[in-house]
């Protein structure tokens, strides 16, 4: 029987000890900084409501459980906290599990403590560790996007995958990925050879990590190479091929020697759909109530400041390719749209989107309503009608869906909605691709608490203006 000569595994040399020590520092803050705010709610708890006679045990035993259950709720594991949604998940469930913790200690040892303090300081504590989560992480994305604190990686693949992956890396700082070498493992034929390849690059570049792209290796390759890697204390992360498709949705299951991945159908019927359609009336109905008195004095403004109608309407596409007409406060001349034709050289939008900055057929309130994303105000109507969503897609135009590609038509099976992922994302800044990718993304992963993150979101992106001509 033929010996196959097996590579030895060695790990990277000074520079991943370098990384592993700031990573031990940086975990070493997060655990201080933690436990300072859980005390502080501790103790701002107390002032309002005193713990009771056994209050300074009770105090240790909550600060205990608060340590005991952030750690096994991995919130130290960057890995499991990369999106927001997560981390705060993860912090309430270590707030529930801590004040169980205390209450069942309590009982158990027959301790007097006051449970609206326990509540009190579970809630006022996993407030602040949010607030203080998100400086943390503002801070390491800054740090990210100036090269510091970044995982040096090797990509495992040359191919479309892989260059989009590393594109994403390079335009994402706050991930925290930096390709330090790309290795085509077509070009290597025999196992051993491709992790001696890989293993020596890992070592000259001071990488600790690699990512495979699935796509460009086979598996006979990738099987060998992620053990052997993983067994040099390399850290291996393995694409799933899928892109835009939200986490949540996707569960690896056994299919019996192979691990897959079940992708979550997104249910937009039932009653889903119910809920959106009454959310959606309820709050718009109830913002024109509130807008009232501002809607009549920007229809005043309008009104002095040029002549012809207050509103404007115009036939965009909705759900199921239905036209409707959308509607939305005057911010142009009267004949804007007869005009357009001779502007079109200058158009600064993307892909069929016409986007001009120093738009001259733009009135004076026009832009000041655009700036200020208060022309939109009138599409509340559109939404209490059922033509249009406060979240969804943008509402197109007929002449633009020429210029589709087959993908956007997917964009139709939602209505369209006054902001989306597109508006809270850069707007008129946001390239092309981007605008669809944001879109479909939109479509393709739907949810009561994206709309949710969607609507808070907007607030921020409006009172900054960006992309906003």
């Amino acid at each position: 029987m033929a010996v196959v000569d097996k590579p030895t595994a060695q790990a990277p040399n000074s520079g991943g000890a370098t990384l592993s020590l700031r990573s031990v520092r940086t975990k070493a803050f997060q655990i201080t900084a933690d436990l300072a705010v859980a005390a502080l709610g501790i103790v701002i708890a107390a002032l309002v409501r005193p713990a009771g006679p056994d209050a300074l045990i009770g105090s240790a035993l909550l600060l205990g459980a608060w340590a005991l259950w952030m750690g096994r709720v991995r919130l130290y594991s960057s890995r499991f906290i990369t999106r927001r949604a997560d981390e705060i998940r993860r912090i309430l469930d270590a707030g529930m599990m801590a004040a169980a913790s205390v209450g069942v200690g309590a009982f158990a040892f027959d301790l007097d403590l006051d449970r609206f303090w326990l509540v009190a300081a579970t809630g006022i504590g996993a407030l602040g560790l949010t607030i203080e989560r998100e400086a943390v992480r503002r801070r390491f994305a800054t740090m990210r996007a100036h090269g510091k604190l970044r995982r040096r990686v090797l990509m495992i693949g040359d191919n479309s995958e892989s260059q989009l992956l590393e594109k994403m890396f390079d335009e994402e700082t706050w991930l925290g990925y930096d390709v330090v070498e790309t290795i085509d493992p077509t070009r290597v034929g025999d196992p051993n050879e491709l992790t001696t390849r890989v293993l020596q690059a890992a070592r000259e570049a001071n990488a600790t990590g690699a990512v495979v792209a699935a796509t460009a290796i086979e598996t006979r390759h990738s099987n060998r190479l992620i053990r052997d890697l993983i067994d040099a204390g390399i850290h291996v992360e393995l694409s799933s091929t899928l892109a835009d498709i939200d986490p949540s949705r996707l569960t690896v299951r056994p299919l019996g020697r192979f691990p897959v991945v079940y992708v979550e159908p997104v249910q937009r019927s039932g009653w889903r759909a119910a809920a959106k359609r009454a959310f959606d009336f309820t709050l718009a109905s109830t913002a024109v109530v509130c807008l009232a008195p501002v809607m009549a004095g920007i229809a005043v403004a309008i009104k002095r400041g040029s002549k012809g109608p207050v509103f404007f309407k115009q036939s965009r596409v909705g759900k199921d390719g239905e036209p409707f007409d959308v509607m939305k406060f005057r911010t142009m001349v009267p004949d804007a749209e007869e005009i357009l034709a001779e502007l079109q050289e200058a158009n600064e939008g993307a892909g069929p989107l016409f986007k001009m900055k120093d738009d001259p057929r733009v009135t004076g309130v026009g832009a000041f309503l655009r700036k200020t994303s208060l022309d939109e105000l009138p599409q509340l109507f559109n939404v209490m009608k059922g033509e249009m969503s406060l979240v969804g897609p943008r509402p197109a135009l007929a002449s633009e869906m020429s210029a589709w590609e087959a993908d956007l038509y997917g964009r139709l099976r939602v209505k369209p909605g006054i902001t989306g992922m597109w508006q809270v994302s850069g707007r008129s800044e946001t390239s092309f691709e981007e605008y669809t990718r944001l879109d479909l993304y939109y479509v393709d992963n739907w949810s009561l608490v994206v709309d949710l993150t969607i609507l808070a979101r907007t607030i921020p992106a409006v009172l900054k203006s960006d992309g906003a001509y």
